[in-house]
């Protein structure tokens, strides 16, 4: 069995730059960091002794004999690209709801690919896997996604990742003090919309409004550098906040889809609080909105939004991890699926397990 921990992400400023339709011409980059949210997937060889295949658990339970009966995309996608022969118990468990604006698909997806190779006994770069699941998602799946994700919870921290170019992506450790850091942590609230939302669809039409958003595009991709100039500085946190709520100004005019009247009243009773700005994470829609606030100012915050979960968190730094691993050699599965067929039409003569 191996197990892998992989983080959620929160993006700070340049999310739309990482699409490849507009990076490809324009160049792109974002500032994110992990967080101490995981999701867990496990993998096992599965025993030659059932009926199915595959044994898949995430909010649904499915049982298939072949890839193409599998209806998880992530999960059929990443299993035909690895090219896994044998039979497989597949299991997802995660801190935080999917489709919440965290970075949850490409988690998983990095996740598994993760856990797939260390289960071959292949020890894959963080780089590598990164690569594999922006090709997975865009190219094999055709999701409408960014880039960004897959780089993020791939390598964990708190990151500059540059897109375009032959590489398609650089990432650079954005090497903030550690006194720095928590000031930075200390003024951030998240909170739960309660709204759950697929982002791929909200992304396909920034994708489509891409050319008549450039000017919005070129300026929230200005932002990343001056965000990573304060942090780098000594300049005046609040410069940080003030620069998110600008941003969130911009990118609510990328699509009507991006925010709603929940998003908006949460957005508007944090600042009537005393925030000084935030955003809502990832596409938009629903999910998670981030709060940037002066720390005393977060029990009037938290007090205006008690409607609402707020989830504490902490910057991750390890990128995902295979957190277990127990390879047992005893038991040849492969050798043993040969039998497989013998045992199921044995067991369907005496009508109970042999």
């Amino acid at each position: 069995m191996i197990i892998t921990r992989t983080p959620f992400r929160i993006s700070f400023f340049g999310g739309g730059t990482d699409y490849p339709a507009w990076y490809r011409e324009h160049g792109g980059g974002v500032l994110s960091t992990s967080i101490d949210k995981y999701c867990y997937i496990s993998c096992r060889s599965w025993p030659p002794f059932f009926e199915h295949r595959y044994r898949i658990c995430y909010s649904k339970i499915e049982l298939a004999n072949a890839l193409n009966e599998i209806q998880h995309p992530s999960v059929r996608a990443c299993l035909g690209f690895v090219q896994h022969d044998n039979g497989l118990e597949i299991t997802y468990n995660a801190d935080l709801p999917a489709r919440a604006g965290l970075g949850s698909s490409s988690s998983f997806t990095v996740g598994l690919l993760n856990a797939l190779y260390g289960l071959k006994g292949e020890v894959v770069s963080k780089q590598k896997l990164s690569e594999m699941a922006i090709h997975i998602e865009q190219d094999v799946i055709g999701e409408s996604v960014g880039s960004q994700d897959q780089v993020a919870t791939s390598h964990g921290g708190f990151n500059l990742i540059s897109f375009g170019g032959e590489n398609e992506y650089r990432l650079r450790k954005l090497h903030i003090s550690e006194a720095r850091r928590q000031e930075l942590e200390s003024h951030l609230l998240l909170f739960y919309s309660g709204i759950s939302r697929y982002s791929a669809q909200i992304a396909a039409q920034k994708i489509a409004n891409i050319p008549s958003n450039s000017v919005q595009l070129k300026q929230m991709g200005a932002f990343v550098s001056e965000a990573a100039n304060i942090l780098l500085s000594d300049a005046d946190i609040i410069g940080f906040g003030k620069l998110l709520h600008e941003n969130w100004i911009l990118k609510k005019s990328l699509s009507p889809q991006v925010s709603n009247d929940v998003l908006n009243s949460i957005y508007e009773k944090a600042l009537m609080a005393g925030a000084t700005g935030g955003k809502v994470l990832g596409a938009g829609g629903g999910g998670f909105v981030l709060i940037f606030a002066r720390p005393e100012l977060h029990g009037r915050i938290i007090e205006a939004l008690s409607g609402y979960l707020h989830v504490p968190f902490s910057f991750d730094h390890s990128g995902t991890q295979i957190i277990f691993s127990s390879l047992d050699d005893s038991y040849d599965f492969k050798k043993g699926a040969a039998h497989r067929n013998e045992y199921v039409r044995k067991q369907s003569l005496c009508g109970h397990p042999c």
